[in-house]
């Protein structure tokens, strides 16, 4: 064996994946002394690694912000052709908080908007879970379509928001859409003690509060 051929294989053996990972080392110095360590004293490149997992935990893992109770979900007379959804949450949404809601709203809107939610047309989810999956084109496309007509802003007062909309169709799919993804959001960032469903007024919600400074504010969806 050539003496450059034993350095080769040498290198490749302490880098793993030889040149291409020493390119890497120069991105992240730490990690090269804890990967060059680890045939000379495995012992210590281990303790190495925890210890960069340890100062490094909350940038890997997120701590959920939201609640831990469930969300309410309660309807009042819910027309689908004309009607507010009411959000009460445990405290005032941060900014964060906001845009992540109107991101997700609008995101319904839009699947709702392009028929994406038709419990008429299920034929990949109603399907035996033994079997293959097959998809009929022709059934699809004869199916009564669905359309998320209108919908408005959401308006925000301290710890309360409502947003109008049209649904147009009774739909009961959009809205369990719409629930799972607030759960999830309430679980994970942002805690919503309630969403109602219906009703034009709200326990708390003042209709003649417009004013910033007091808590209001209205976001485009």
């Amino acid at each position: 064996m050539e003496e450059g051929e034993e350095e080769e294989g040498f290198s490749r053996s302490r880098g793993f994946r030889g040149r291409e990972d020493e390119k890497n080392y120069d991105k992240d110095p730490e990690l090269a002394e804890i990967l060059g360590s680890c045939l000379d004293d495995p012992d210590k490149a281990q303790s190495m690694m925890e210890e960069r997992l340890r100062k490094k935990r909350n940038k890997i893992v997120h701590t959920k912000t939201g609640s831990a109770t469930p969300m309410n979900v309660t309807f009042n007379k819910f027309d689908f052709t004309n009607s507010y959804i009411w959000f009460e949450f445990y405290n005032a949404p941060l900014e964060k908080d906001i845009s992540l809601i109107c991101d997700t709203i609008r995101s319904w809107h839009i699947v709702g908007r392009l028929g994406g939610c038709n419990s008429l047309n299920m034929q990949l989810s109603q399907s035996p879970l033994d079997k293959r999956p097959s998809y009929d084109a022709v059934q699809g496309a004869n199916v009564n379509p669905t359309t998320f007509y209108n919908i408005g802003d959401l308006e925000i007062q301290v710890n309360l928001a409502r947003i109008w909309v049209d649904i147009g169709t009774s739909e009961h799919l959009l809205l369990d859409v719409l629930i799972n993804a607030l759960t999830q959001i309430s679980s994970d960032y942002v805690g919503i003690k309630q969403v109602v469903f219906g009703e034009s007024e709200f326990e708390n919600w003042r209709e003649n509060l417009t004013s910033e400074d007091a808590g209001y504010s209205v976001h485009k969806i």
